[in-house]
């Protein structure tokens, strides 16, 4: 009896043990769940923190992701995927105030396009408008974002904004050199000469309702 009580207790123990790995894994298997229910498929968005934001916004955009996070202050409170520029009209790099922003802009180039929400970064044809986002670079270098995010996103910002063009992956948070650097932006932004006529995308938009 006293055998058959001990080999019950080695199978329960063995039994124990052999458990561990699951129950270890466990958080492991959740935080990759969380992590892939938290990508975006194309056009998709999602706003983090709702009612006003007490910090300057800036927008940073990455080319690798095909994302935009929007920051307020160092606080991330918006994401959204993007659609940049395809091979031979690639999206140029680096930091651009907003120069020009028009929400019923339409394109004096291409048969007269609609570029809802446009916001203009530089005067050689860049800026940020509503477009067809199919998750991979189409555009001929405008970024292009979901309808509603650039409808809500145009409302949230200034002239003068910071928008930082990337190839890299996107940061959870902003640098000090970041900070820095859009307050310097806002205060050297000119008023916008009167000049040329914005290059934007002949593709017609697809307006959606509702990937790092």
């Amino acid at each position: 009896m006293s055998f058959a009580r001990s080999g019950l207790s080695s199978l329960f123990l063995l039994v124990g043990a052999l458990s561990l790995p699951v129950q270890a894994a466990a958080p492991v298997k959740r935080a990759r769940s969380a992590a892939k229910a938290g990508a975006l498929a194309p056009g998709g968005y999602r706003w983090l923190e709702e009612g006003p934001l007490d910090g300057p916004i800036h927008l940073v955009i990455s080319i690798d992701r095909q994302m935009a996070h929007v920051y307020s202050g160092d606080r991330l409170v918006g994401m959204a995927s993007v659609s940049t520029g395809m091979a031979g009209h690639r999206t140029p790099t680096g930091d651009y105030p907003i120069l020009q922003k028009n929400q019923w802009h339409r394109s004096n180039l291409y048969s007269n396009a609609p570029m809802p929400f446009m916001q203009r970064l530089t005067w050689d044809g860049i800026a940020l408008h509503a477009g067809h986002n199919p998750g991979y670079p189409a555009s001929h270098g405008c970024i292009r974002l979901p309808y509603a995010f650039a409808q809500k996103l145009f409302g949230m910002t200034s002239l003068g904004g910071l928008v930082t063009v990337t190839r890299d992956r996107l940061h959870p948070s902003l640098t000090i050199e970041q900070m820095a650097a859009a307050d310097a932006v806002v205060k050297v932004a000119a008023p916008a000469p009167a000049k040329p006529v914005l290059d934007i995308d002949p593709i017609i938009f697809v307006p959606r309702v509702s990937r790092r």
